[in-house]
């Protein structure tokens, strides 16, 4: 059937059940012929339904519009919300864990209903009282109310009303077992650090367990065994008991390190050359993770278990070592571009384990605009100590600089003791031998005319340098003091000997939370013969990233007829910065520096060449991404206005 509308009266009844429910109506006897209806009239109006007081709808209406439901739309509203009750009760990381777990706070934003602002209040509430009973308020109750508005343009406001109750306390803390590690037990004691009167606080009792997992092993007990504490609450007295079984297992020192055979890297023995332990000494946990990190470190392993194990006496530990090999090769490229220093490419192939243990072989090529470069490297890790590298290089390389063409063939080694960002040390040392054979062509001073030249070379360069600043890459406080000394024999015509002699210090003091103010020096002398003789590659230059910013490399110091530098016998360089956090991982560092290249032995300290700029820093989780943009205050004829310079690390 079909009504006025055109529209079809089952759609009309059945949107009507969606609103109403049918009552249940009594058996009526039929109608007498005489009490029977007249025949319906199908263009008639709708009569009202029976005994239910609803009319059917107007199908002949217009649909509603959006503006229609506003007030339905009204029930779901933004919202605001507190938490009465808890000021100064518990500790911040209470307030930091209900902040992030918190159902009210991870929807503020969004609008709720009535349902659903009851049902998140309920939830805070239930999280909240968790919350309170781990801080030791175990009377804790949480409320929740919602003040709904009179005013249609106010937010409804939930309130969570929390009563903490009374702070519940140990009345006893027993570690039984604990007198078994003799004179030890006062200080593992204090190390668990829960004691009677403390707070019943859960997170004080986790962090005591594993401290006191952490202590025991470290005080040499390799198999101590620190059981689950158990705690019993008396809600009557508001107080509460803990005790925790410990079976220290007797205290130990260690054995020999054993090793998987075959597996295709190294063995026991260098393994305990790269340990920081001996036999004999006290066991220590802390000592078997400082070994794992360091072979996973050196590149050569994809695995490394390092497991206690029963010694072959009852006092003794012993190491056990599994290693799987990780790929051995790396190839590496680098692509770069420098003032002064021109387009560069760079490839190298390296076997890191190619003589065992830890022997590298790397072959490495550099293609320039102003230099090209050939070179075998053999590099040993950890050679005969922790932290101890042992290279040699023969090379072969061309260096076009402006101050001078060098063709040089080389023959270097050196033994020195590194530092890294994974253990940074306060003292490292270096000591080397050079020898060279370098064809050099430069400018002859005195007339302004070519010459070429060919040295031959041996020097013995040997470096030591006190770290006392608290990172490698991004120091905030302390300071660096480092020295290079290479005494050189030179042939060249006629033999001859020199000495260089350099010092470099820095400075880094925090002046607030968010500026660290730097500075630097560097001192440099060459004595023994006159800087004509010395081979212009041997010679002190300044300018660059990591001299004097706002001019480019080797732009700073005397100059030729031609204008361009020469070099000198000494140096001096001075450099001051403000490193200041801006926002997020970024910060901005402006900086002023100065220094000059000088002829004779000693710095003077005159003529000082000035640079100022700011840089960029992006502060990674591997160190400080650097781009430093200088330009020269009082720069020498045909010295470049902007300078740019990016590079990884602070610029000292």
């Amino acid at each position: 059937m079909v009504s006025r509308s055109g529209r079809s009266l089952g759609t009309a009844a059945a949107s009507l059940l969606f609103v109403v429910a049918a009552p249940a109506f009594a058996q009526v006897a039929p109608a007498s012929p005489s009490q029977q209806e007249p025949p319906l009239d199908p263009s008639a109006p709708l009569s009202d339904l029976p005994g239910i007081g609803v009319a059917w709808p107007d199908l002949s209406a217009e649909p509603a519009t959006p503006a229609d439901h506003a007030t339905d739309a009204a029930a779901e509203r933004r919202y605001v919300w507190r938490v009465d009750g808890i000021d100064g009760i518990g500790s911040a990381v209470l307030h930091q864990r209900f902040d992030e777990l918190s159902a009210l706070n991870a929807h503020d934003r969004q609008p709720a209903n009535a349902a659903q602002l009851d049902r998140r209040a309920r939830e805070d509430a239930d999280l909240l009282t968790t919350l309170l009973r781990a801080e030791g308020y175990y009377d804790a109750r949480v409320l929740t109310r919602v003040e709904a508005p009179s005013d249609a343009g106010v937010r409804p406001l939930v309130v969570l009303a929390a009563t903490p109750g009374a702070l519940y306390r140990f009345a006893g803390v027993t570690l039984p077992g604990l007198d078994l590690t003799g004179a030890r037990q006062d200080e593992l004691r204090k190390v668990f650090g829960v004691l009677p009167g403390s707070a019943v606080n859960a997170d004080a009792v986790a962090t005591g367990e594993a401290a006191l997992r952490t202590a025991i092993g470290r005080d040499g007990f390799a198999f101590a065994q620190v059981g689950e504490p158990e705690i019993v609450v008396d809600h009557d007295t508001r107080t509460a008991t803990l005790a925790m079984a410990v079976e220290p297992g007797g205290a130990r020192r260690f054995g020999q390190i054993t090793a998987n055979p075959h597996n295709g890297v190294f063995g026991a023995d260098h393994v305990a050359e790269i340990a920081r332990f001996r036999p004999g000494d006290p066991y220590d946990a802390q000592s078997l993770d400082d070994l794992r990190r360091t072979l996973i470190q050196t590149g050569l392993v994809s695995v490394a278990d390092v497991t206690p194990v029963p010694g072959t006496t009852p006092d003794t530990v012993d190491v056990a070592v599994r290693l799987e090999r990780a790929p051995p090769h790396t190839i590496a490229g680098e692509l770069g571009y420098g003032s002064g220093e021109g387009a560069r490419a760079e490839v190298s192939w390296t076997h890191r384990n190619l003589f065992p243990p830890e022997g590298a072989l790397t072959l490495r090529s550099v293609l320039g605009t102003r230099e090209q470069l050939g070179a075998v490297v053999f590099r040993r890790a950890n050679f005969h100590g922790r932290d101890r590298v042992l290279t040699g290089q023969i090379a072969a390389a061309h260096t076009l600089r402006d101050a001078y063409d060098a063709r040089t063939f080389s023959l270097t080694g050196s033994l020195e003791r590194q530092t890294n960002i994974f253990f940074q040390k306060k003292w490292t040392w270096s000591v080397g031998a050079e020898l060279l054979a370098s064809d050099e062509r430069d400018v002859d001073e005195s007339t302004g005319l070519p010459r070429r030249r060919t040295f031959l070379i041996a020097a013995a360069p040997t470096s030591v340098t006190y770290d006392g600043s608290d990172d490698l890459l991004n120091p905030t406080r302390g300071f660096r003091l480092g020295g290079r000394f290479s005494p050189e024999l030179s042939l060249q015509g006629a033999a001859f000997g020199y000495a260089r002699l350099q010092l470099d210090a820095s400075l880094y003091e925090p002046v607030s939370s968010r500026v660290v103010l730097a500075a630097r020096t560097r001192l440099g002398s060459i004595a023994g013969a006159p800087r004509a003789q010395i081979a212009p590659s041997r010679r002190f230059y300044a300018g660059g990233g990591a001299s004097v910013r706002g001019y480019g490399y080797q732009d700073v110091g005397p100059r030729d007829a031609n204008n361009d530098p020469i070099g000198g016998r000494s140096l001096a360089e001075f450099s001051i910065e403000a490193r200041v956090r801006t926002f997020g991982a970024f910060g901005v560092v402006p900086f002023l520096d100065a220094g000059n290249i000088y002829t004779g032995p000693a710095p003077e300290l005159t003529g000082l060449r000035f640079g100022t700029g700011i840089g960029v820093r992006y502060y990674s989780s591997f160190g400080p991404i650097r781009v430093d943009v200088g330009t020269p205050i009082n720069p020498q004829p045909g010295t470049s206005r902007i300078a740019v310079y990016v590079s990884l690390g602070q610029a000292f």
